[in-house]
C-alpha cells in the first residue's frame, strides 16, 4: 500500500472590466478581496494495487483537479521508478481515457494489438459487443460508444493506473451499472488500479470502490475505506 499526498491551489484571477467591477461593488467585493482569494484541493489517499477510487460530489467541486492532480503525482513517482517504461501512450505506468485517440482509417475491432479473443473480450468489457459496431470505424461512433471503445484501449494497455473523469455519465444507467460491474472485475483480477471522478454515483453498488472520495462545492474531500483493506 502507498501512500499518496497532492495539494493544488488556485488563485483568482479576472481582468477588472467594467461589468466585473460593476459586479464587485453590487456584492461589496474589492479588487483587493479578489487578489486574495484562493481556492484549495488537497487530499491523501492509501492506494493499493487492485484498487478503485472513486471520486465523485456536484459539479464544480474540484473533483477533475483532484482526478489531474493525482496523475500527476502517480506519473511523477512511476517514472522515477521506470525511466525506460514507454508505449503508445506515453512514458510511465498511467493512462487517462481523454488521451485516447478515434482513428478513423480502421475498425473497432483492428484497433486492440492482440488476438481476437483477447480482443472480444476487452471490447465487451467494456461495453462493445454488437458485431456491427465492432466492425465500424470509432471515429464514427457515437458519443457513448466512443466513451466505450477508449474505455477498451485503456484496459488492453497493461497500464498500471486507469484514470476516466465523468465515468460513465454519458451513458444508460443500466449500461453504466454493467459497466461498473465489469471494471470491479477487471481490477480485482489484473490488480490494475482504477481512478474515477464522476457527479453520478448510481453504480457504486456495481462498481464497489475501495477508496470512496466525496468532494463538496466547500471545505476538504472525505476519504472512506471500504471495510477489506487486505487484499
Amino acid at each position: 500500500m502507498a501512500t499518496y499526498k497532492f495539494a493544488k491551489t488556485i488563485r483568482w484571477h479576472v481582468e477588472m472590466t467594467d461589468k466585473v467591477a460593476a459586479l464587485c461593488r453590487m456584492f461589496g467585493l474589492t479588487s483587493e478581496r479578489l487578489a486574495r482569494r484562493t481556492i484549495e484541493h488537497a487530499c491523501t489517499l492509501e492506494i493499493q494495487p487492485g484498487d478503485i477510487v472513486f471520486i465523485t460530489g456536484p459539479s464544480g467541486a474540484g473533483k477533475t483537479v483532484l482526478l489531474r492532480e493525482l496523475q500527476e503525482a502517480l506519473e511523477t513517482i512511476s517514472l522515477a521508478q521506470s525511466p525506460t517504461r514507454q508505449s503508445r501512450y506515453g512514458d510511465g505506468a498511467t493512462i487517462n481515457l481523454a488521451q485516447i485517440d478515434l482513428p478513423d482509417d480502421k475498425a473497432v475491432i483492428d484497433c486492440i494489438d492482440a488476438d481476437l479473443l483477447t480482443t472480444i473480450r476487452m471490447l465487451s468489457t467494456a461495453g462493445l459487443s454488437d458485431v456491427f459496431t465492432l466492425l465500424n470505424r470509432p471515429a464514427k461512433l457515437s458519443e457513448g460508444q466512443q466513451y466505450r471503445f477508449r474505455l477498451a484501449m485503456a484496459l488492453a494497455a497493461d497500464k498500471d493506473f486507469i484514470f476516466a473523469d465523468e465515468f460513465c455519465s454519458g451513458l444508460d444507467r443500466v449500461t453504466a451499472a454493467v459497466i461498473a460491474y465489469n471494471i470491479r472485475k477487471f481490477a480485482t483480477r489484473t490488480r490494475t488500479t482504477f481512478i474515477l471522478a464522476a457527479s453520478q454515483d448510481d453504480f457504486l453498488l456495481d462498481l464497489s470502490p475501495d477508496v470512496l472520495v466525496v468532494k463538496e462545492l466547500a471545505g476538504q474531500p472525505q476519504v472512506i475505506y471500504q471495510q477489506r483493506r487486505g487484499k
